[in-house]
């Protein structure tokens, strides 16, 4: 289907909304694509085992209190009585959180769907331009790179 593109008064290049509905309609159908793979399958599957698994539940409690009493800590910095002490606590069950099989396999499977998406994304930008930059959650560091909202309870402290 042939589109047009539509030019506005100032003489800058723009996209008709015809072109933007298609392009529109093309992101949900890549979407749905990437809904329905393996990765984002076996992603789910391990969040629903993480939120679900009680032994996760009851550190992530604990981790929660000993990142309240570190960052109670952390306001007067390393000479506070406790901080190291508070720090290794926090260090220590984020340890004990990581050794939980569905943890460890929820972080691999969220890895590989970063990836996936960060391949696809490279794939629209380099089909655009061979110099376009995709950014990328590598080399970020801290728990399972949810920031907390996984509820697997690493909440992203390293």
């Amino acid at each position: 289907m042939p589109t047009t593109t539509v030019l506005p008064e100032n003489g800058a290049s723009g996209v008709s909304s015809l072109d933007m509905a298609s392009l529109l309609l093309c992101a949900y159908e890549l979407g749905d694509f990437i809904n329905q793979s393996a990765e984002v399958a076996d992603y789910l599957y391990w969040k629903e085992a993480v939120h679900e698994d009680e032994q996760v539940k009851q550190l992530s409690k604990q981790f929660e209190k000993a990142k309240e009493l570190f960052s109670e800590c952390e306001r007067f910095g390393r000479f506070h009585p406790d901080y190291h002490a508070a720090k290794d606590k926090v260090k220590l069950i984020q340890r004990e959180l990581d050794q939980i099989e569905a943890v460890k396999r929820f972080k691999l499977a969220e890895q590989l769907v970063d990836t996936m998406l960060y391949d696809v994304s490279r794939m629209i930008a380099e089909s655009v331009s061979d110099t376009i930059k995709v950014p990328s959650n590598e080399g970020k560091t801290g728990g399972c790179g949810g920031g907390g909202s996984c509820s697997c309870g690493s909440g992203g402290c390293g």
